[in-house]
């Protein structure tokens, strides 16, 4: 008898380590879940800063050559079709862009989207193409290219024409424009 009682014993012990062992890696696979998710999140959002920081780059690029050659330079970014194009300028037709003067030229990724171009001098598009251009003097006008994550969250890239830096920054901030001169009487 005692021995058809461990029987039983040991099976209901052994189920209830099978049942914590179900327990167990269901937790595990939760846990594993969550982490994916996360990384994909993150994988995602560093997708997002190597395009743009790519593109920062690229204007980095166009401003320092300008100061160093002497050459112009043109950043021309395409809203409609999400892509920028670097070119060096060689002839006085700025609409005509040849082949030969084509530097770099990628497209943003589907998680990266300008949302639109803002110019210090009040121009502004959201379709299109914009250009920056970039001389020895550095940009003739500055401005800025809003980004749009995935999340839709907005990033912009500040272009400013009396400095060659050309930096990242998180959000959508207002763009420093030049003050109206105030008349002053005749004394």
């Amino acid at each position: 008898m005692r021995t058809s009682s461990a029987r039983i014993a040991s099976r209901v012990g052994g189920a209830f380590t099978l049942i914590e062992l179900l327990v167990v890696l269901s937790l595990l696979a939760l846990f594993v879940l969550v982490a994916e998710v996360n990384l994909f999140g993150m994988l995602r959002k560093s997708e997002f800063r190597a395009q743009v920081q790519d593109f920062v780059t690229t204007m980095q690029l166009a401003a320092s050559g300008a100061a160093e050659t002497g050459r112009r330079y043109e950043v021309i970014v395409d809203i409609g079709q999400q892509s920028y194009l670097l070119r060096q300028i060689t002839s006085s037709d700025l609409a005509d862009v040849k082949e030969e003067e084509i530097i770099a030229n990628d497209r943003f990724g589907d998680n990266c989207r300008v949302s639109y171009v803002e110019f210090d001098d009040g121009e502004f598009a959201n379709e299109g193409e914009a250009k920056f251009r970039a001389g020895h003097a550095g940009w003739h006008y500055g401005g800025k290219i809003v980004f749009l994550d995935d999340a839709g969250v907005a990033h912009t890239v500040a272009v400013s024409r009396l400095t060659p830096i050309v930096e990242l920054i998180d959000g959508d901030p207002e763009l420093m424009k030049p003050k109206a001169k105030e008349e002053v009487p005749f004394l």
